[in-house]
Order: structure tokens, then sequence, then C-alpha cells
């Protein structure tokens, strides 16, 4: 009953209520990123949802468009502004997802949605975690985020598919905000960005 309805509900009341009270944070940081970001506040991708169906995630960017004179996009560290910067260490970029979760292409809590190129890489129990929407925060979220292996966090990800409660969510729900109060594991250790996987051999 939890996983076929009463998840659904509760994703949709909470990230409603979500976006109310967050409004005017989300106005502020998407002020401040049309005037950093050349007037480009979202980042949206295509990522695999539920049974890898595809569907476009939205995020606020926190890197500009700079290139090279080759025309090549600049580096990293060289386009995350100082207010990217903020909004990605205090976890703010994920806001948006709430609107994701309205539609119903992500639920709060799930395995979190990764490139579409990854899906031809995962072993069959690796799959598994396409059985369930994806989430904005997760198992593997609390539990390492980018600081742990890909085989770790596919493993996590696998564990909550098999044991969804929603006692299970609402401990995720709340040591999240641990996780973001206390900026852990935002980040790889020494690069910006999560390394891409490159399969399990």
């Amino acid at each position: 009953m939890y996983k076929v309805f009463f998840k659904r509900f509760l994703d949709f009341s909470i990230s409603f209520l979500a976006l109310v009270l967050l409004s005017p944070i989300f106005i502020i940081v998407l002020v401040l990123l049309i005037i950093y970001n050349n007037g480009k506040p979202f980042f949206f991708q295509k990522r695999p949802g539920k049974n890898e169906v595809f569907f476009y995630i939205i995020k606020f960017k926190t890197m500009n468009d700079k290139k090279d004179k080759d025309g090549n996009l600049l580096p990293d560290e060289e386009r995350l502004t100082n207010v990217g910067l903020f909004v990605r260490k205090s976890s703010l970029d994920e806001i948006p997802q709430l609107i994701n979760v309205l539609k119903g292409d992500m639920s709060l809590i799930g395995p979190r949605p990764l490139l579409p190129q990854y899906l031809e890489l995962y072993d069959e129990e690796q799959k598994k975690r396409h059985n369930v929407k994806p989430g904005i925060t997760g198992w593997a979220q609390i539990n390492g985020r980018n600081d742990i292996t890909w085989k770790k966090k596919f493993q996590l990800d696998v564990w909550y598919v098999n044991n969804i409660s929603f006692m299970l969510d609402l401990t995720i729900f709340f040591k999240t905000f641990t996780k973001v109060f206390k900026s852990e594991g935002i980040n790889k250790t020494g690069s910006l960005t999560t390394e891409y996987f490159n399969g399990n051999n």
C-alpha cells in the first residue's frame, strides 16, 4: 500500500508545500543565477527514470558556459561561479527537482537519476535501481554520497529498492538534512564533479 499509493501522496504533498515555503529562496537564487549565468538559471538534462523511461531533470545551473579560444568549454573549476559554489554546497541546486516530483518523474526518496550512457554499463543486479522512481535524495546519499565507490553506491541503491518502507523513507528524509547542514559528501575529494562510471571491469 505504501509503495503503490501513500508514497506518491506524500511526494506530491510535501514537494508542493516545500516549493511554497522555499519560494522566497527559490526567487533569490533564480535572480542571482540569471545575473551570474548570463540569463540561464536552470540546467536541464535527460535522465532515465523508473523502468528506464527518460525525463528531463531540472536543477539550478551552478556553472557558466565560458569557452576557450577554440570554442571548448573551460574546465569545471573555471566555470563554477561563487554563487554556484554556494548553491551547490548548500544543495540549493536541488530545489527545482521538486517540480520533477510534482510531475511524477521523481520521488523525494529513491536512487539518484544518473546519466543515460550508464544504462548499458550496469549488470543485472544494478539495473534493479530503475525498478522505482529516482529520488532527490536516497539511501546512498546519506551513506557517503560522492565519497563512496560506484559499486558501493549501486549496492545501496538496490538495497533500498528491496527494502522500501515508510520508516526507511522517513529515516532518509531526516538524515538528509544533517548531511546537507554539514555539507558532507557533496563532491568527491579533490574534484568539483563526480567521477564518471566506466563499468564494472
